[in-house]
Formats: C-alpha cells, structure tokens, sequence
C-alpha cells in the first residue's frame, strides 16, 4: 500500500514534494507535514486580517485564499489559490492545503493535508488525515484520530494490517473520494480513489477503488395472512 496507489501530487502543492513521496505509505506522510513547513521561507505579513479572525505563527496564504468575518488560524498553516475559509472555521497547525480548496464552517483541521478541490464544507473534523484531489466530504463527516483504548492506529488493507506506529491516524480518502453526511470514518480508515461511504455509515478498514459502503437495512417481515 502506498500513496501513489491513493493520490497524486498536484503541482500547487510541487514546494513541497520530497516530502511527500508516492512510494512510502500514504499515513507516512503525515510525519513530514511539520518538516515541509519548516522549509518555506519566512511568510509576508497580509496585514489585511479581518477584524474576528484570530491568527497565531507561521501562515502561508495565498493572496487570492478568500477570507471569511471570523475563524482561528494557527500556524504553521499553508493554503493555496482560490481557496475559501468558511467563518468559524479552526486551523490548529500543521495544515496544508492546496488550491481551491473548501476549509469550512465550524469545521476543524489538525495536522493534515488536503490536495487540490477539497471539499471540507460544514461541521466537519479532519485531524491527522490525508485528503485526496477533489475528495468531498459531506456535512457532519468526521475523521476519528485516536482509537478509544488509544493503542497505535492498525490499518486493516486488502493484503493483511499495516501497524502505523501512530498513536493518531484519522482518515486517508483517494482522489474524488465522497463521505455522506453524519459518516464517521473510524481511525485508519482507507477509501481508494472514488471510493464513497454513505450518509451516517460508521466505516472502518478499507474501501477500495470506486467501491461503496453503506449499512444493509433488515426489515421485519410481517405474518403472512391466507
């Protein structure tokens, strides 16, 4: 399993490619989002903050990253063109995201990266997550990082279990994956790219390419009458 299996590097996000390689395992590249930060240049100040959003450290936006009325960015952060922080959003550090992406209302990032055209955009977590290209994720949709026993996250794949060695592991969606509303990936969880989870569905291990999960209803049969 590797992440070149999952996504593929878009060139916005280039300044950061010996970091992110796409033949180690897609979960290890969430140990050099701190180490590809640190190698950009110091930022330029916008000066231009609305008045509610709170900034904190090192924030890398491009001029174009539309702004909203209030939300907490804290750095390091890096957020490239076109793309849009919905008010009451929370950037906690350690996020990268590429262009036109959707960091949206009330929704809360840790850690993560998201590739180009994610959409992130109603009451959302994504914590210590990798979002593949155009991945989507429905209202309500959470990345779960740390398991309840909070024992290192095993990714259960198509060949036998991958131990991460990580404590916290949320979600690795592939390119144009989809997460219906009040979904809840549990920590390791890995959808291949197009892979689609349905609303509500609480799903854990893998999901491969194109491939749908969802809950099978049982329904109660009623006595038949002669």
């Amino acid at each position: 399993m590797k992440a070149a299996d999952f996504f593929d590097l878009p060139p916005s996000l280039a300044p950061f490619a010996a970091h992110f390689v796409g033949e180690v395992a897609p979960w290890e590249w969430l140990r050099g989002i701190g180490a590809a930060l640190a190698s950009l240049p110091e930022p330029v100040s916008r000066g231009d903050w609305p008045i509610g959003v709170h900034v904190e450290g090192k924030v890398w936006l491009h001029p174009t990253v539309k702004l909203p009325p209030q939300a907490t960015i804290i750095g390091p952060v890096w957020i490239g063109a076109g793309s849009e922080i919905r008010p009451g959003a929370f950037i906690r550090g350690n996020v990268i995201a590429g262009e036109r992406c959707v960091l949206g209302h009330a929704s809360e990032f840790k850690n993560c990266v998201l590739l180009d055209r994610v959409q992130v955009p109603h009451f959302n977590y994504v914590g210590d997550s990798i979002l593949g290209n155009g991945a989507h994720l429905g209202a309500g949709a959470i990345c779960s990082n740390l398991r309840l026993d909070q024992q290192p996250v095993v990714v259960r794949g198509p060949a036998g279990d991958w131990p991460t060695g990580l404590v916290k592991l949320g979600a690795i969606l592939g390119d144009r994956a989809e997460v219906g509303c009040n979904a809840v990936l549990n920590p390791g969880s890995v959808l291949g790219r197009r892979a689609l989870v349905m609303p509500t569905v609480p799903f854990s291990g893998y999901l491969p390419d194109a491939t749908i999960a969802h809950v099978a209803r049982t329904v109660r049969l009623l006595p038949r009458r002669d």
